[in-house]
């Protein structure tokens, strides 16, 4: 019998943030019980390091974490490195030094923003563009260059980087758009891993929370905010702020580690999000949301939502009080769910033929 394929996955694994975490681990999930032995390849660096995890304990700023809030930010910061113990990974090399990585059959660029050349602590380095790898095969799966719009473009270096992947797939347009017109071929879009290998949490024993909807977050602009909670009040719903502060939530669950995350999205009545990962796990528990765009994070909340027939739940300032008694009231129009099955069928295939 043929032994399994070994498979590194390069990503941003390291990250204080549900989103790189539950990524990371569900496209490794995946591709285990599909047979693969696969492992997040584990690159350190102390600079790294402390540039995130100083990151996690003032998230907000310029707005400085408030004194009392320390305690909690560092309790999430300690129990996202005990999830992160816990996951398939390589033995550890450093992230400037990858040649160091043991020898692997595949390796999977991807996903979250690992082709993001503004990216403020991971941006530039050349190993998530496959330099220094030792792999018979490169590939990506739903990357992104995040907020480097395609219109910028890339340099040289970088555009003859990424013609050594085998394969190429990404989950945004943008991301798409770039590729194609650096590269003049077109990458598959595909569904990022937690909705294309959806996790598993087991519901927390005990739990008896009143019903509630979702806050994950910060920096809202104050007419998002104001909308939400005049909605939330009119329907008699706790408004509850999931791994940051937002004062105007009536509860704090800044210390939640990475799993209750997961079930405080799955158990909420709806979603208020100006995050990628908010969308996705609104979207993957069948939850009404709606979200508002940054200028960091308008890239990837316009092509999930548009991608997905969803453009309607990504708000703007004009929007009125029935615009949110519809988004956060009604179930998620079920066309949504046809282009999430559509789209796992095509990751599937881009799957199956890149792993092949």
């Amino acid at each position: 019998m043929a032994s399994p394929l070994r498979i590194g996955v390069l990503t941003f694994h390291r990250c204080i943030n549900y989103g790189s975490y539950w990524q990371a681990r569900c496209l490794v999930e995946g591709l285990r019980k599909a047979g693969a032995d696969a492992v997040l390849l584990d690159h350190d660096s102390p600079g790294v390091n402390r540039t995130e995890w100083r990151c996690a304990l003032q998230p907000l700023l310029p707005v400085r974490t408030r004194k009392a809030d320390y305690p909690l930010y560092a309790s999430k910061t300690r129990r996202f490195l005990r999830a992160l113990k816990a996951l398939p990974r390589s033995a550890p090399f450093r992230l400037e030094a990858p040649a160091s990585a043991h020898d692997y059959d595949l390796v999977i660029v991807g996903s979250d923003e690992v082709w993001n050349l503004r990216h403020p602590w991971y941006g530039g380095q050349a190993l998530f563009y496959g330099a220094g790898l030792d792999a018979r095969r490169l590939v990506s799966y739903a990357a992104s260059f995040g907020n480097h719009d395609a219109a910028d473009g890339l340099e040289p270096r970088w555009v003859e980087a990424l013609r050594g992947f085998a394969a190429l797939s990404v989950r945004d347009e943008n991301s798409r758009a770039l590729i194609r017109s650096v590269l003049g071929q077109e990458p598959t879009l595909v569904l990022d891993p937690c909705l294309q290998f959806p996790p598993a949490v087991p519901p927390q024993e005990g739990a008896d929370e009143s019903p509630y909807v979702a806050v994950y977050g910060h920096s809202f602009p104050s007419w998002f905010k104001e909308a939400v909670r005049r909605w939330a009040a009119s329907e008699r719903l706790r408004l509850v702020s999931i791994g940051y502060r937002n004062d105007w939530a009536d509860e704090q669950r800044i210390a939640a580690g990475p799993e209750e995350f997961a079930r405080l999205m799955a158990g909420a009545r709806a979603v208020a999000t100006n995050f990628f990962h908010g969308c996705v796990f609104a979207l993957l528990n069948g939850k009404p949301f709606a979200c508002v765009a940054s200028a960091y994070r308008s890239n990837k909340l316009r092509d999930l939502t548009g991608a997905l027939g969803a453009s309607r739940h990504l708000v703007e300032e004009e929007a009125g009080a029935p615009a949110y008694a519809r988004l956060l009231g009604e179930p998620l129009d079920p066309g949504i769910f046809r282009r999430i099955a559509a789209l796992r069928r095509q990751s599937d295939a881009y799957l199956a033929t890149a792993l092949g």
